[in-house]
């Protein structure tokens, strides 16, 4: 018997002071058998980070076609492509023809700091290429708000990323490896 995505329910208050964004949105994340809570959590953040109507999700794990995230404008074509993790150079060059903006969120320490060392000089002509990198430890302290019904807070300010639930709080950053989020924001807003 083939194992199902398990089918998580949140619903978060944004309030973006760099982009003067506040809304609350009810998403739904189905998590893939192999995904593991930090790695969905991380999927919720970068829609945080980027959130507007036009961001959804994809089939992510299930699709070697689609990236975990997008960002499509009313002709249909991709305005923001997320991925997570250290993904290929194949991968990146379908991403690049594909999409206006490409932006890749690393993690795991040790993985994510080999793979940038492996790309960085062939990554560094890539213009629409924005990388940021997230520390095991926020990253594990990002899982441990998991729960299948989430209730969260997340306040963002310059560098700073604060996600709360009814229990805790706690405040995360990205590392920014090449490009800047803010810069690639602006870009955004300005083709919208």
């Amino acid at each position: 018997m083939a194992l199902t995505a398990t089918i998580f329910k949140a619903a978060v208050d944004i309030s973006d002071i760099r982009r003067h964004y506040y809304q609350q949105h009810r998403l739904t994340l189905a998590r893939h058998p192999s995904e593991p809570d930090e790695r969905m959590m991380l999927r919720l953040l970068a829609f945080t980070l980027f959130a507007s109507d036009s961001l959804h999700f994809t089939r992510g794990l299930s699709n070697d076609d689609e990236p975990d995230l997008w960002q499509k404008n009313l002709s249909d074509e991709i305005e923001l492509w997320i991925e997570l993790g250290q993904p290929s150079a194949k991968r990146l060059r379908r991403a690049f023809s594909l999409a206006k903006h490409v932006l890749v969120i690393s993690y795991g320490d040790r993985a994510g700091g080999q793979w940038w060392k492996e790309q960085e000089n062939a990554l560094r002509s890539q213009a629409k290429l924005t990388v940021a990198e997230i520390s095991d430890a926020h990253l594990n302290q990002l899982g441990e708000l998991a729960e299948r019904n989430m209730q969260l807070q997340v306040t963002i300010d310059d560098n700073a990323i604060w996600v709360s639930n009814p229990q805790s709080s706690i405040e995360l950053a990205l590392t920014a490896l090449q490009g800047e989020i803010t810069t690639l924001l602006q870009l955004l807003d300005s083709s919208a």
